[in-house]
C-alpha cells in the first residue's frame, strides 16, 4: 500500500514539473505566432527595434520585460483608449485580452521553449529597399519627388530641412495611394518625421492662392477644394491608399514642399526622403476628392501654448465641416509633454460623439489609427469636429526633460504643439446621404447573417 501512495505522488510530481503534461504555453506553439502577428514588424535583425523577437534564444531574455510591457500595454505601441469611440481599425496592430494572457502565462510558467515541430515558418517580410505598395499596383510609384540630400553630424541640434521641389506635372492627376519614406534604413534613424505639402494654385489662373498648411491648420481649410498637406512620414507609418472612388488631386505647376526633422544618433549619416505617388489611369477620376489637415487642438492658434513649470495643460479648439464629409483616420501630434488627445464631433442636432481618445500617448510613437471602411464616421455639413490635448510637465511624466521649466510652442522635441492629422473625404449633401443609406444596408445585412 505504501509503495502505491508514493508512486501516485511521483507520478503527480512528474505531471507537474514536466511541461509535456500540462497545459503551459510554448514559444514554438503559442508565442512565435503573436510575434509574427504583432512584433516582428519592428522587432527583427537590422529593423528599428533594439532587439529581434524572431527566434526563441533571441526572446527568452526578455521574456520578464515583454510581460510587464504587454499588461501596460506599452507593446506593441497602440495608444488609442480601448473603452470608447471607434474600435474597428484598418491597421490594429494591438494586442487581444487572449494573446495578452497567454504571454503572461507563457513568462509566469517560466518561458518554456516547446517542441520545435510546432514552430511556425519564418515570417517573409518586404525588402525595405522597395516601395510597399508597388506589388499591389503593379510596379514603383508613378511619380518620384526626391528631397536633397541632407547630412546629419553624429552630435548636433536638431535640424528642419524645407526645401522646395517642383512636381513637374503639366495635367490635373488624381492621386489614388501615396508613399513616403527614408530613402535608406539608416536614413529612419535620423529622420524623426518627414512631411510634403502639396503648393498649387487652387483658383486655376490670376493670382496664386497657394493653398498650404497654414490655411488648414487655422481652419480655414475645413472645406473642401483645398491641398495643404500632402503626406507625413513617421515611425510605423507606410502608405496611404485612397478609399475606393476617393482621391487627391494634383495640378500642372504644383509643387512639394518637403520638411524634415532631423536629430542626431551618434554617427554621420547622409541620406533623402522620396515621396511615391501612384496616380489614377488618365480619364478615370474618382467621385470624391480627399484631404489631410492638420487640426489644431489649441485654441487660438498653435502658439497658445503657455505651460508653466510643474504643471498640467489642456487645451482645446473647435473645426467646423463645411461641407459632408467621412473622416479617414486619427493621428495626434505632441512633443514630450503630450500626455492626451481626443477627437469628437459636435452634429448639428446637438448631439456629441466621442471618435478617438488616445489617453496615453507617446512621442516615439507618432500611430496612425485608419477607420476600418464601415467605421469611419459619415458627418454632415455643419458638423463640428472638437480636438482636445492634454499636457503634463510635471515630475509625473516620465517623458519629461525638465519639469521646471516653462514650455511654450515650438518645432524643437522640448518645445509644445498641438494637433491631429486628419484626412477627410469630403461630398454634397446628397453623395453623404446615399453613403449613410448604404452604410446601414450593410449593418443590416450584417446584423442579418449573424442571427
Amino acid at each position: 500500500m505504501a509503495n502505491v501512495k508514493f508512486l501516485s505522488a511521483l507520478a503527480l510530481v512528474v505531471l507537474i514539473a514536466c511541461p509535456l503534461f500540462t497545459n503551459a504555453q510554448t514559444f514554438t506553439k503559442d508565442i512565435a505566432p503573436i510575434f509574427q502577428e504583432k512584433c516582428q514588424a519592428c522587432h527583427r535583425t537590422d529593423s528599428m527595434a533594439p532587439m529581434s523577437l524572431v527566434t526563441y534564444e533571441e526572446s527568452r531574455p526578455w521574456a520578464k520585460a515583454i510581460r510587464e510591457r504587454v499588461i501596460k500595454r506599452e507593446m506593441p505601441p497602440w495608444h488609442i483608449n480601448q473603452t470608447v469611440g471607434i474600435q474597428e481599425f484598418k491597421n490594429d496592430r494591438s494586442l487581444s485580452d487572449a494573446q495578452i494572457a497567454t504571454i503572461v502565462k507563457w513568462v509566469d510558467a517560466g518561458a518554456p521553449k516547446g517542441d520545435a515541430k510546432d514552430m511556425p515558418p519564418p515570417r517573409e517580410w518586404p525588402d525595405e529597399s522597395k516601395w510597399n505598395l508597388a506589388g499591389m499596383f503593379g510596379g514603383p510609384p508613378d511619380l518620384i519627388i526626391k528631397s536633397p540630400d541632407w547630412t546629419v553630424p553624429p552630435v548636433a541640434q536638431d535640424a528642419w530641412y524645407k526645401p522646395v521641389i517642383p512636381t513637374g506635372l503639366t495635367e490635373p492627376r488624381w492621386v489614388r495611394a501615396i508613399e513616403i519614406r527614408p530613402a535608406s534604413v539608416k536614413g529612419r534613424k535620423v529622420t524623426h518625421h518627414a512631411l510634403a505639402r502639396l503648393q498649387q494654385d487652387e483658383r486655376g489662373g490670376g493670382d496664386a492662392a497657394v493653398i498650404d498648411n497654414v490655411a488648414v491648420a487655422a481652419g480655414g481649410g475645413a472645406g473642401a477644394g483645398t491641398a495643404g498637406l500632402f503626406m507625413e512620414w513617421a515611425v510605423g507609418k507606410q502608405g496611404e491608399i485612397m478609399r475606393p472612388n476617393s482621391g487627391k488631386l494634383m495640378l500642372p505647376g504644383s509643387k512639394i514642399v518637403f520638411e524634415m526633422h532631423y536629430h542626431a544618433v551618434g554617427e554621420q549619416i547622409t541620406d533623402h526622403v522620396e515621396l511615391g505617388i501612384y496616380f489614377y489611369p488618365k480619364g478615370q477620376e474618382p467621385k470624391y476628392r480627399q484631404t489631410l489637415a492638420a487640426l489644431q487642438s489649441v485654441a487660438g492658434g498653435a502658439r497658445n501654448i503657455d505651460i508653466p513649470p510643474n504643471s498640467t495643460f489642456m487645451s482645446q479648439n473647435f473645426i467646423p465641416m463645411r461641407q459632408a464629409g467621412r473622416v479617414e483616420n486619427f493621428q495626434p501630434h505632441m512633443h514630450l509633454r503630450g500626455k492626451a488627445m481626443s477627437m469628437e464631433a459636435i452634429l448639428p442636432t446637438g448631439q456629441t460623439m466621442m471618435l478617438s481618445y488616445v489617453d496615453h500617448f507617446n512621442f516615439n510613437w507618432m500611430n496612425n489609427y485608419v477607420y476600418a471602411d464601415d467605421a469611419a464616421p459619415l458627418l454632415p455639413k455643419g458638423t463640428i469636429l472638437k480636438i482636445t490635448s492634454w499636457y503634463d510637465n510635471t515630475a509625473a511624466n516620465p517623458n519629461n526633460p525638465d519639469p521646471n521649466q516653462w514650455v511654450g510652442f515650438g518645432d524643437r522635441t522640448v518645445d509644445e504643439m498641438g494637433h491631429a492629422w486628419v484626412n477627410i473625404t469630403y461630398m454634397s449633401d446628397e453623395d453623404y446621404q446615399a453613403e449613410v443609406d448604404k452604410r446601414k444596408a450593410s449593418q443590416t445585412k450584417s446584423a442579418a447573417l449573424r442571427e
